[in-house]
């Protein structure tokens, strides 16, 4: 044992004396990106590294017709979706994918894989597929770095879109948006207290603006001014009557969030107010 601890300590001495390894940062010659869209509570986020062109042709020779392509470089593209969604109209779950795709002259074959954490597409298995589906490309302007875009339609619409050399392919993609927000709007009701006004107000100014569930948000504004006033729900008090049809019991609700808004709310928000009231005013007297 005696002969032991020396040895020990000689090693230990060596090892403090041997420097740290230093390496450098890989330079990657298709950048990594990540792009996210937010649709409603929802939303889409694509991973991926961005190969160019570089004088190279791309279809049919560095990208082979007929064979599982990464759609990038590098790791394989993911795309994550934070709700259900349909993708080319076919239910998708929650999650993250590995973006395959097939590409041949005349068509494509995306392809939503649950191999999302593979390099490339080198250990592609076809029994890990989720979804397959056709799409047609199209010509486009020249993209000389690979590029993924989503283009928003709507709340609840979407297409993917990837562009590279003069080529781009797209899909939709698409959200209950409705179905998820009012999930949201239940499940946070039910925690909210009786001594606040803000999500009676919020629930009653989200059905106003979809214009859905109307007895819901007569009481919902109701129970958010009882429990406290504010311009802010007087107002939404007021508009939620005009929309039912009562405008004349709206009025004094709007008249009052005109008065409490002046010196606490922007001039434009009274001024919009005022001008909303005197309009409203005006349509009961021609009547």
């Amino acid at each position: 044992m005696r002969h032991v601890l020396p040895a020990l300590l000689a090693l230990t001495l060596v090892a403090q004396d041997k420097p740290q390894p230093v390496r450098l940062t890989p330079l990657r010659v298709s950048p990594a990106a990540t792009l996210s869209q937010d649709m409603g509570l929802s939303q889409i986020k694509l991973s991926y590294a961005r190969p160019a062109v570089k004088g190279r042709k791309i279809w049919g020779d560095l990208v082979p017709y007929g064979k599982v392509w990464r759609t990038g470089a590098n790791a394989a593209t993911t795309i994550a979706f934070t709700h259900p969604c349909k993708v080319a109209g076919k239910e998708v779950a929650a999650g993250t994918y590995a973006l395959f795709a097939i590409p041949t002259e005349k068509a494509w074959t995306w392809i939503l894989s649950k191999q999302a954490q593979i390099w490339g597409s080198y250990d592609y298995k076809p029994e890990e597929d989720v979804l397959r589906f056709e799409v047609q490309p199209e010509g486009a302007a020249h993209q000389e770095y690979m590029d993924y875009r989503v283009n928003v339609q709507d709340l609840d619409h979407a297409r993917v879109e990837l562009s590279w050399e003069k080529l781009k392919v797209s899909f939709p993609v698409e959200f209950e948006g409705k179905t998820i927000y009012w999930k949201h709007l239940e499940d946070t009701l039910a925690k909210a207290p009786d001594t606040d006004w803000t999500p009676w107000y919020q629930a009653a100014q989200y059905c106003l603006q979809v214009k859905i569930h109307q007895d819901k948000a007569l009481a919902w504004s109701e129970k958010s001014v009882k429990i406290g006033e504010s311009f802010w729900n007087l107002e939404n008090r007021a508009r939620v009557l005009h929309w039912a049809g009562r405008t004349a019991e709206g009025i004094p609700f709007l008249q009052k969030a005109a008065d409490l808004s002046r010196g606490k709310a922007p001039k434009e928000y009274t001024e919009n107010v005022e001008k909303d009231l005197a309009a409203w005013k005006a349509s009961l007297k021609a009547k």
